[in-house]
């Protein structure tokens, strides 16, 4: 159950726009390094996220993907946050034996103190659930736009 008083509160500098990557590490990376600059984590929560994407991809289908740390890496957490990455040519999150292409638009970098990560997956999931608000994020030309888009969600 998400909490009544549990906001996303996103700021300017939680996203980035027209993003170029290559590959699923640089963009984890770069989602890590957001929260790192930002002060939601400490940088060992960046090799948390990688090592989680090792044990199950954090790609969740309607181009997106939401790389998180491991449960090890909770100590890493200073305060709950989240990272936008927009890439509009788009990232492949598929690993060799994948049979589909994973291709990614949009990042979602989550960091959850005291369980509110299940708050963030929540609202994230049910937002991207429609296709036609993923394809919103990616077309937002304005940092603004992605958070007034994401302030909707209940």
């Amino acid at each position: 159950m998400i909490k009544e008083s549990f906001k996303m509160n996103l700021t300017h500098k939680d996203i980035l726009l027209g993003q170029k990557i290559s590959t699923k590490e640089e963009a984890i990376k770069k989602a890590g390094e957001v929260l790192v600059a930002n002060g939601y984590v400490d940088t060992d929560y960046i090799s948390a996220m990688l090592e989680r994407e090792n044990i199950v991809s954090t790609y969740m289908g309607n181009f997106i993907a939401i790389p998180h740390g491991t449960d090890d890496a909770k100590k890493s957490i200073k305060n709950t946050g989240i990272s936008i990455i927009q890439i509009p040519d788009g990232v492949s999150f598929s690993n060799p034996d994948d049979t589909e292409d994973k291709m990614v638009f949009i990042i979602f970098g989550i960091a959850g103190k005291d369980g509110e990560h299940l708050d963030l997956l929540s609202k994230i999931a049910i937002f991207c659930s429609e296709q036609e608000n993923v394809i919103k994020l990616v077309n937002a030309t304005t940092e603004d736009e992605i958070i007034t888009l994401l302030s909707e969600v209940e």
